[in-house]
């Protein structure tokens, strides 16, 4: 099983987690994009070497938030090293109300997510529906 799966004809949707002392939501915002680099789980490095222009990402702040605060999208991807791919993210906007993990882990869209099976990954492939789900709120 493929683990990111296709939104309409050409889009994914992945989950970045972030650390928001590190980087928030609300930093993305102010920087309108950046670059999201760095990862070094080799599961979350290929996640992000898959992504292509256009895919939708929901941002997930960790630590004490623990909830997905908003979205955002892939302006470019950049794989000159396999190893340390870059993605150019672009903010896009918060959440009416933060979806926390244990709303997610609640729902059964999320039953087999790599999102509730392996908890340490940083970058994880989201079907259409769970993408819809978390930017519905």
């Amino acid at each position: 099983m493929a683990l990111a799966w296709t939104i309409g004809e050409t889009m994914s949707a992945y989950l970045l987690k972030t650390e928001p002392s590190e980087y928030s939501f609300a930093d993305l915002t102010k920087d309108d994009a950046t670059v999201w680099d760095g990862v070094s789980n080799p599961t979350a490095v290929k996640n992000l070497r898959e992504m292509k222009p256009g895919d939708k990402l929901a941002i997930y702040e960790t630590g004490d938030v623990k909830s997905a605060v908003g979205v955002a999208s892939v302006i470019s991807v950049e794989v000159k090293d396999p190893k340390k791919p870059k993605v150019k993210v672009k903010a896009g906007k918060a959440l009416k109300k933060p979806v926390t993990l244990a709303e997610i882990k609640a729902n059964k869209l999320f039953v087999d997510s790599p999102l509730v099976k392996i908890g340490r990954l940083s970058v994880v492939p989201l079907t259409d529906a769970q993408f819809k789900f978390l930017a519905a709120s």
